[in-house]
């Protein structure tokens, strides 16, 4: 396929429509355990089998990987779309509005399109690669904030499961780092909506230990469009095969990053 991204965006604009429309008119349903505190609903198995039907249909040369059943379509193309039809599970089984839909286009493991909608709040984020980032209509910037100690942080969820307490070492280092530095430090619960708030200018940094495509991808090009710096935890420009995404405002970018490469040697040593 040699359609340009941005040809692509009405089609992840239906998509995420698609997606909202159900996720603010149906119940959870049951829960699916997925690991030791770790679930997935009926809703995020519906909300992922319809934006892939209205994806199969309109582009069906594109492979489709869902959070929830892996890949479908042929995957040998230059293309792919990452969804997570609900980013904030915990949130949405618990009555809290931060969760949302993302949904990213990726070639070669590089996120050129991406969509974020946050069905609750009535917010929509996308990018397209070297066209900007917006809020609806409204293009977005990165926040201006020059001093680590004026930010506000996002950092991600603790890890669960299995290997989580060898994880968590250094989340909470750095949780504890960041608490004595910056001006806050938030736990929102949904990478999609650090990356997009990020964005946005709302947040300083966002500090996701982890690098999963359906989670990450679309707030990725959204915070690059913007102007954040997205990296990974050593300090080389984020990629597919990166430990972690942390996505920072220009002004504080190497304040942070010293403090992260400070920790890490702590927490290694």
């Amino acid at each position: 396929m040699t359609t340009s991204p941005g040809e692509l965006l009405p089609v992840a604009m239906e998509a995420a429509t698609i997606a909202a429309d159900l996720i603010r008119s149906r119940l959870p349903g049951s829960l699916i355990a997925k690991g030791d505190r770790d679930m997935a609903t009926e809703l995020d198995f519906a909300v992922e089998r319809a934006v892939r039907a209205h994806l199969r249909d309109r582009t069906p040369d594109v492979a489709v990987l869902g959070e929830e059943e892996g890949v479908t379509g042929e995957s040998g193309g230059e293309l792919l779309w990452t969804l997570d039809p609900i980013d904030g599970t915990a949130n949405f089984v618990h009555g809290i509005p931060l969760t949302g839909v993302s949904l990213a286009l990726v070639r070669g493991g590089h996120p050129v399109l991406g969509v974020i909608d946050l069905p609750f709040l009535g917010a929509r984020y996308s990018a397209v690669e070297h066209a900007g980032a917006y809020s609806g209509e409204r293009r977005m910037a990165a926040s201006r904030t020059s001093r680590l100690r004026d930010a506000v942080v996002a950092v991600g969820d603790f890890a669960v499961g299995a290997g989580a307490e060898e994880k968590n070492r250094l989340r909470l280092a750095l949780s504890a780092q960041l608490a004595g530095r910056v001006q806050r430090v938030r736990m929102l619960g949904s990478a999609a909506i650090d990356l997009a708030w990020l964005a946005d200018g709302r947040l300083d940094a966002s500090m996701t230990m982890s690098n999963l495509p359906w989670d990450i991808a679309a707030g990725v090009i959204i915070a690059r469009e913007a102007g954040a710096v997205v990296i990974d935890q050593n300090g080389s420009d984020h990629t597919a095969a990166s430990a972690s995404t942390i996505a920072v405002a220009p002004g504080v970018a190497e304040e942070l990053l010293a403090l992260v490469a400070w920790t890490h040697e702590e927490v290694a040593s």
